[in-house]
């Protein structure tokens, strides 16, 4: 096991370990939505309203921006020193503020148009679509802050931070629980409330990231340029990479646009559904790839492509080792795992019914998204930013044909469906071309056989214990000890790994206490 893979392994336990805490408030966040609106116009209108700034942070956020700044930013140190690599990182956000601001203005002009492009269904309910115009300008301006927080994060992961990066999504969960329960209280409508929580909780994750950057040494104020070359390599790797990001928002705006053609409930379906696939995927396979991006990056730019190989194989390794047995759980446990959540106030029975369904279907594609996410990664620490967009172009139209061809007999079931399909082929097109640009095989073969095997075995475990009541909620450690035991067993590295990212967390917390 390479010193890399353990590095990777234990800066990934630091992100999950932060990411878990987000992804609880944000579970407690969803809870309070699901009460107080349900699953109705409002709702609707609030989650398409969240979405259109979302596809925004992604395109020059963390979709694209960091993943071009990251290996910029790497080269620029090892090469030309760390006062470069920060003038680059000053001037990369004066151009982001820039660019960002212009197109927020635009936004808050023709809200009226843009609601129509994302959501053209809506149209058929005069109500709907005039709340959600509203929502859309209010929430709009977070884009600007919460892309700001993405490029801190590319300077902190670039030098070894991840934690407060990981931090910063609790602290828009927070502002956003304090603003339902607000609005809830004191009787406001709850989804202009929240809208307003969005725009303060982005301003908060802003600042949040200022302490971290001041105790790496690095400050705001100093040197710029508009023509820093950085910032121009940069932006020569974001031009494929935004449109790399645009077709994955694209995969995610047809789904609300097909959805919004289907009958009301359908968009908060995928959207409660898509919430509990974003658990496994943010707490462990995002947290793998965002760990693997500066490692894999320094390896390319000093040319240590054996070791880059081996930490791209253990990365996937692990990743599956986790995505696997996630993605069987949630098929086993769609039904109860929605109810105990969600099912309360305006969310009924129905709901329930509908959206487990989602669930299963999203879940069937969840090990592929996760594969892709280092490998997208693997691409872009060699600086190939185009093959990932090509790929992902051709995933596009598979996605639509596919959800077009399957929401007439499945409904919102169907779209979910195609989401999965398309995830796995591109997969594979990434594993492919990835593995020929290397020549070498990058996802272990036997260690995958082995996942496979113990997660069925997870999965059928956790299927006949639904119907014993809440026991299949305390027997969830069980079945994941079980799964951890049985793989070191079977002496996989990938289980070695994963416990050493939990011993890894472990003991930075005793530090924290002690200290």
């Amino acid at each position: 096991m390479s010193r890399h893979g353990r590095d990777i392994a234990r800066n990934a336990a630091v992100v999950a370990g932060a990411t878990l805490v987000s992804r609880v408030l944000g579970f407690v966040r969803d809870m309070i939505m699901a009460f107080a609106l349900g699953a109705g116009i409002f709702a609707d209108a609030f989650f398409v309203a969240f979405r259109i700034p979302n596809l925004l942070r992604r395109l020059f956020g963390e979709g694209s921006l960091t993943m071009a700044f990251i290996p910029v930013y790497s080269r620029l140190r090892e090469e030309e020193g760390e006062e470069v690599a920060q003038a680059m990182a000053r001037s990369a956000m004066i151009w982001l503020a820039v660019i960002l601001c212009g197109i927020t203005l635009a936004a808050e002009l023709l809200a009226g148009p843009l609601t129509l492009a994302i959501a053209p269904g809506f149209t058929r309910n005069a109500e709907l679509f005039d709340v959600t115009v509203d929502l859309v300008r209010i929430c709009f301006p977070y884009v600007v802050f919460i892309c700001g927080v993405a490029l801190c994060m590319g300077v902190l992961n670039a030098e070894g931070r991840f934690l407060a990066p990981a931090m910063a999504p609790s602290v828009l969960n927070v502002v956003m629980i304090g603003s339902a329960l607000f609005g809830y209280w004191t009787g406001l409508n709850v989804a202009y409330s929240m809208a307003y929580g969005v725009l303060i909780g982005g301003f908060g994750q802003w600042l949040s990231q200022q302490s971290a950057l001041r105790a790496i040494g690095f400050s705001w104020r100093g040197p710029w340029s508009w023509r820093n070359k950085g910032v121009a390599r940069m932006g020569l790797l974001m031009l494929p990479t935004v449109f790399g990001a645009a077709v994955y928002q694209l995969n995610i705006l047809l789904g609300t646009l097909l959805a919004s053609f289907l009958p009301v409930g359908s968009v908060s379906y995928l959207y409660y559904a898509d919430r509990l696939v974003q658990f496994p995927l943010g707490v462990f396979g995002l947290a793998i790839s965002t760990a693997a991006l500066p490692s894999l990056a320094r390896l390319a730019a000093r040319g240590e492509m054996d070791e880059y190989d081996s930490a791209m194989s253990l990365s996937l390794g692990l990743t599956l080792f986790i995505a696997l047995p996630s993605a069987a759980g949630l098929i086993a446990l769609a039904a109860p795992m929605i109810s105990l959540l969600f099912e309360r106030g305006a969310f009924t029975i129905e709901a329930v019914t509908a959206t487990s369904r989602a669930l299963i279907a999203y879940s069937v594609g969840l090990p592929f998204i996760a594969l892709a996410r280092p490998l997208v990664a693997g691409f872009y620490a060699l600086e190939d930013t185009r093959t990932p967009v090509r790929i992902a172009v051709l995933c596009l139209a598979a996605n639509i044909g596919l959800g077009l061809l399957l929401m007439r007999p499945l409904a919102h079931v169907g779209l979910a469906l195609a989401v999965s399909l398309s995830s796995m082929l591109n997969f594979v097109l990434l594993h492919v071309y990835l593995s020929r640009k290397r020549k070498a095989s990058l996802v272990p073969l036997v260690a995958s056989v082995k996942t496979l095997l113990l997660s069925l075995g997870v999965g059928v475990g956790a299927y006949f214990s639904a119907s014993w009541g809440l026991w299949w909620l305390a027997l969830l450690p069980v079945w994941a000890a079980a799964y951890l035991f049985m793989a070191l067993v079977l002496d996989m590295d990938e289980a070695r790994l994963f416990v050493d990212m939990v011993r890894s967390r472990a003991r930075r917390g005793l530090k924290r206490k002690k200290g």
